[in-house]
């Protein structure tokens, strides 16, 4: 039997080893594009070649070991990993939400406008927020191998580590979210009377926006409740559905592949970058036509 804190051991080592792996794999990668890119453009000496073919190999075949072993430690912490991304997908919400607070609200304030700000933010959450926060998981022996779904999850009868996940990767980004587009109608609800049209005409904008993101955070937060109500269950009665992983999981592929078609309808910038790109892959084979036409005529006339 092993205990908990082999269980924890080993974790750690997972962890560890992939960051290695990570590192190996980047580092090969681009020595050995550069290789390539090397014997291809430039001339290189006879006895040179060889030597740089035969670590062009070693480097492919670090690049394949890395990315191989890396598979491995991610299957071994990947419970874990669902966990931190599950709640990265909510607080990515919540930087949406709160880059709208400072936009409307705070307008004044051009530091938290920054583009460098909201490139640099879901990464400090990955790392403040959601890993440091979910290592709770860790000393609960949380993440465990379910022997009937034959993957590591966070168990749902670990009632302290599921609560936990819950909370962290959950409820707190949604009520966060809920507070900050609160906060907002109602300041544009009070400045409606003292605006000019044209900032009537964006503030609608951005409540229409608002309200459709809002109804994607809802169906969210919806589709999280089959999953709780097996937990209730669970707690009520002593007695482990054994599809309760799937049961919980299920909604999450649902939610992906709706918010991958939502939120191209939902905000604006993404669907005129979709659009763009559909009207520019139409207008320049006319374009192409046209200019070869112009050079024909011109070639015509010169002669």
């Amino acid at each position: 039997m092993i205990n908990d804190q082999t269980k924890t051991n080993g974790f750690i080592l997972s962890s560890v080893s992939l960051g290695f792996n990570i590192f190996a794999c980047l580092i090969s990668c681009i020595v050995f594009l550069i290789i390539i890119y090397h014997l291809y453009y430039n001339h290189v000496k006879r006895e040179d070649k060889i030597t740089v073919v035969l670590c062009a190999h070693i480097y492919l075949t670090i690049l394949i070991c890395s990315s191989m072993l890396s598979s491995m430690n991610i299957r071994s912490i990947l419970g874990y990993l669902s966990s931190v991304l599950l709640g990265m997908l909510y607080w990515n919400f919540f930087n949406q939400a709160f880059y709208r607070l400072i936009r409307i609200v705070y307008f004044q304030n051009r530091r938290l406008q920054s583009l460098k700000l909201y490139i640099v933010l879901p990464f400090i959450e990955l790392i403040i927020v959601t890993c440091i926060l979910l290592c709770i998981l860790i000393p609960l022996n949380g993440v465990t191998y379910l022997p009937n779904d034959y993957f590591c999850y966070p168990t749902f009868t670990n009632i302290p580590a599921i609560l936990s996940v819950v909370v962290t990767a959950y409820m707190c980004p949604f009520c966060c979210i809920s507070f900050i587009y609160i906060h907002i109608t109602r300041f544009i609800h009070r400045q409606r009377n003292i605006q000019t049209l044209v900032v009537k005409q964006r503030q609608a904008r951005d409540l229409l926006i608002m309200r459709r993101i809002l109804i994607i955070v809802s169906l969210l937060l919806v589709l999280g409740i089959p999953a709780m109500t097996v937990i209730f269950m669970f707690i009520i009665t002593g007695e482990e559905n054994p599809l309760l992983a799937r049961i919980s999981l299920f909604p999450g592929s649902v939610s992906g592949a709706g918010l991958s078609v939502a939120l191209l309808f939902c905000i604006r910038q993404l669907k005129n970058i979709v659009l763009n790109l559909r009207r520019t892959s139409i207008v320049t084979p006319v374009n192409q036509t046209i200019r070869g036409t112009i050079q024909m005529r011109t070639v015509v006339v010169t002669q």
